[in-house]
């Protein structure tokens, strides 16, 4: 089982390891906004007079060769319940290895510099360990672990306005905890990460805490401890995560907007047919949002990630995102053209995805399409959007004045010329045709019927 850093610095996994204690605003609605959606739609794709049945794989075979084996994700766990994380530890293989002896020999050199640091985070494997992630991680955000502020308890926090949701989405993420661990220990840990989050927003107050930043806040938690995830999670809200803690989730929108401009350039037929869905892009909502902390069930996936993102723009989830749903195209296809079948695949990962694979994919993107020239691609989407809903529009209000100005839809002039063409000319012939007859009219019963009763 892989080794999880608790906040004592002590180790949990397997055997004696689990028997060592442990010392001790209101969430964003967009988040909640997606998991009624997501269950919405799931309801929409599946009949639920079928019996859900369990399908092994799906094997598909890549351009490079490879075949890559692919779970069916189960569709029905609520999109708003984490999986639970597989802690499952695996042997290093003889790269590993190398690289962990080489990351160990920069440790002792005191001229390793950060540039050093995010290319080992970057490169294939990762930081490999978490005895390795807890040493490495501080420095490539710029923490000295021996300069940090001791935490506060949770009694003098529990004021603040946001603390009520937090405790409940603390109390939500038991999923994401080492599973076995005694009960004192987990408590502990989750009054530890209620306030590693409070101590954070109530430092930044312009920073608003959404649903979902307790994934990220548990992952530096178990590597790392408390006092140090809090001033990682600290520099990460300032700027990695800046965008999802504004007033609104406006920002957030927008940059998943570039997944489509990136995927357009790749491929022009996949993004017309996402395009056709009208899937949009709530699907990766929660995978930017927690780094996909939410989303995936390894946790050897998700410390990998997270090596990856810690070194990285800030933009490279995105970049990662638009290169998994670029690696799914051959699933996208087979699957019907509308919004609820397309978001139920696309929501949940497969549990076999490549990371290595997808990060190297993910890096030619960024080097290919750089985010200046993708925010242009979106200004463009976005112009066309406007200009469409423009002309819609438009086209609603003459068809309202169509109709109002139609000459005697329900009179007697109307039945009798029903197709009668709706045109300035039509409506001046028909409005004095109307006045002649009314003239007439008029003139008979004036003069005419008079001469008729006198005879």
């Amino acid at each position: 089982m892989e080794q999880v850093e608790l906040l004592n610095g002590s180790s949990y996994g397997s055997g004696e390891d689990q028997n060592k204690s442990l010392t001790s605003i209101e969430a964003d609605r967009s988040f909640e906004e997606y998991c009624d959606e997501n269950n919405r739609l799931i309801e929409l794709k599946d009949d639920p007079a079928e019996e859900v049945e369990e399908i092994g794989s799906l094997v598909e075979s890549q351009p490079s060769g490879k075949n890559i084996a692919f779970v069916q994700p189960n569709n029905h766990r609520r999109s708003d319940e984490p999986t639970e994380l597989s802690f499952e530890k695996f042997p290093e293989n003889h790269e590993e290895k190398l690289k962990r002896i080489q990351i160990e020999n920069a440790l002792d050199d005191t001229n390793t510099t950060q540039d050093e640091w995010r290319k080992f985070a970057k490169s294939e494997y990762g930081l490999i360990n978490d005895d390795l992630r807890r040493r490495v991680w501080p420095l490539l955000v710029g923490v000295d672990p021996k300069q940090v502020d001791p935490a506060p308890s949770l009694e003098e926090l529990n004021s603040h306005p946001e603390y009520n949701q937090v405790v409940l989405d603390v109390n939500r993420s038991l999923k994401r905890f080492p599973p076995g661990i005694p009960y004192e220990q987990r408590v502990a840990l989750q009054d530890q990460l209620t306030v590693l989050i409070l101590r954070v927003i109530i430092k930044h107050p312009h920073l608003k805490y959404y649903q979902g930043y307790h994934d990220v806040a548990i992952t530096f938690l178990l590597v790392v401890g408390e006092e140090v995830a809090f001033h990682v999670m600290e520099i990460l809200s300032t700027n990695h995560l800046v965008e999802c803690m504004q007033e609104t989730m406006e920002p957030t929108q927008r940059r998943l907007m570039f997944i489509y401009p990136l995927v357009r350039r790749e491929n022009a037929g996949l993004c017309d047919y996402l395009e056709r869905s009208t899937v949009g892009t709530l699907f990766a909502l929660p995978w930017y949002l927690t780094w996909f902390g939410h989303s995936l069930n390894s946790y050897r996936s998700v410390v990998r990630l997270y090596d990856y993102f810690l070194a990285s723009d800030f933009l490279l989830p995105i970049y990662v995102t638009s290169a998994i749903v670029l690696y799914r195209q051959s699933e996208i296809f087979q699957e019907d053209c509308d919004m609820a079948s397309l978001h139920c695949l696309l929501s949940q990962l497969p549990e076999d995805l490549p990371f290595e694979y997808l990060l190297k994919n993910a890096e030619v993107l960024y080097r290919k399409y750089p985010p200046k020239l993708v925010e242009k691609d979106v200004e463009t989407m976005i112009a066309k959007e406007k200009q469409q809903r423009l002309k819609e529009e438009r086209d609603r209000e003459r068809r309202k004045a169509r109709s109002v100005a139609k000459p005697g839809g329900h009179s007697f002039i109307g039945r009798l010329l029903p197709h009668l063409p709706v045109t300035r000319r039509s409506v001046f012939v028909t409005t004095a045709f109307s006045i002649l007859v009314g003239f007439c009219a008029y003139y008979y019963r004036a003069h005419l019927m008079p001469l008729s009763v006198i005879r």
